[in-house]
């Protein structure tokens, strides 16, 4: 399926300006200014379709911000991205990584794999589950079936555990540099700032190009989407909490030019930073209102996506997102004083204070 859409990126194709009104997915080389570009690459069986891979030029060499998933469609289209940059992946110094999900990691380690001079960067703050997925057994890749059982879906977690997956320890190595933030990331050619960003994942990182005006925001800051909460091996206490807080973090850092890792790039971070905060608002209280003991009964009581579906029209993926994602938000309505959260028999449940 991926495959068919990189078919239409021959090799020698020149960059072309960055046109908002076009497909984002559309595999090519998008200029977004003058020595920096966009390359999306192709996803496996993934609704996203597509992962912003940005390429910065630092001299005589490339930077990349996110790598891509490692799949032969997304491989292929990267080099060819790379010889309409008159470059090859020798060229490449620095992949600077937001966060650890294979959409963003994997690739990475692949090109590092072929060409040993690349140094890839990775927040110190997914060192936690990058251990996990490294030590899982191949058909049991990640702890989402815990929170499923924790979050009183034993069923959905027994429906994941007859789906059959199998993954490669080979791809989640170590990166060269685990990077803490606030921090100063010299490249040849320029300083950036990594500014901490945890929610989506715990280590995700946003790196800021000021000379450029533009913010590599990662899953942080999404143009049409809101990206998933606490989607990790090992999840954070409140990563609801901590992404609302990372919201606010970037909202007063000053406004920058979006480069999200899904979707269109976009005029100002802070603009979108607002609009998800309110909608986070929103939902606290939506889910307030359809508290139904555990967070899988509380879900299935939510409508979900921008089409308001229900939550048994999700596919199985999906429906194991948003019961995380509600359990996200009834821990922050419980932070708050809101609600009541006891564990009993393994299980979470939340009443009304």
């Amino acid at each position: 399926m991926p495959g068919a859409p990189g078919l239409l990126f021959t090799a020698g194709m020149d960059p072309v300006p960055d046109d908002p009104e076009r497909d984002w997915t559309a595999p090519g080389v998008y200029e977004v200014m003058p020595g920096l570009y966009r390359i999306p690459l192709p996803m496996p069986s993934d609704g996203l379709r597509a992962v912003n891979v940005y390429a910065v030029r630092d001299g005589d060499a490339l930077v990349l911000v996110d790598s891509g998933w490692v799949v032969p469609e997304a491989l292929d289209v990267m080099q060819q991205a790379l010889r309409a940059l008159d470059a090859d992946p020798g060229r490449i110094s620095r992949i600077l990584v937001t966060h650890v999900h294979r959409d963003h990691y994997t690739l990475a380690v692949r090109l590092r794999r072929d060409h040993p001079s690349i140094r890839v960067g990775l927040g110190i703050g997914e060192r936690p589950s990058l251990r996990v997925v490294q030590s899982s057994p191949p058909d049991r890749p990640g702890g989402l079936r815990d929170q499923l059982t924790l979050c009183g879906a034993a069923a959905l977690a027994k429906e994941l555990s007859e789906v059959s997956v199998h993954h490669d320890t080979s791809e989640w190595e170590d990166p060269d540099d685990w990077l803490e933030a606030p921090s100063t990331v010299d490249l040849a050619t320029a300083s950036w700032q990594a500014h901490p960003t945890p929610g989506h994942t715990r280590g995700h990182l946003v790196f800021v190009d000021a000379d450029r005006d533009v913010m590599f925001c990662g899953d942080h800051v999404l143009p049409r989407i809101t990206p998933s909460i606490g989607f990790e091996p090992v999840p954070a206490e409140s990563p609801l909490r901590d992404y609302l807080d990372s919201l606010n973090l970037v909202r007063a850092l000053p406004d920058r030019r979006l480069l999200p890792a899904h979707g269109h790039v976009g005029p100002s971070v802070h603009a979108r930073v607002d609009e998800l905060i309110e909608h986070h608002d929103v939902r606290l209280r939506d889910t307030f209102d359809a508290l139904a003991g555990t967070a899988f009964e509380t879900a299935q009581r939510l409508r979900w996506t921008r089409r308001g579906r229900a939550f048994d029209e999700l596919d199985l993926l999906s429906r194991c997102l948003a019961v995380t994602e509600t359990a996200a938000h009834l821990d922050v309505l419980a932070g708050t004083g809101r609600l009541d959260r006891t564990e009993n028999d393994g299980v979470r449940y939340y009443r009304v204070t």
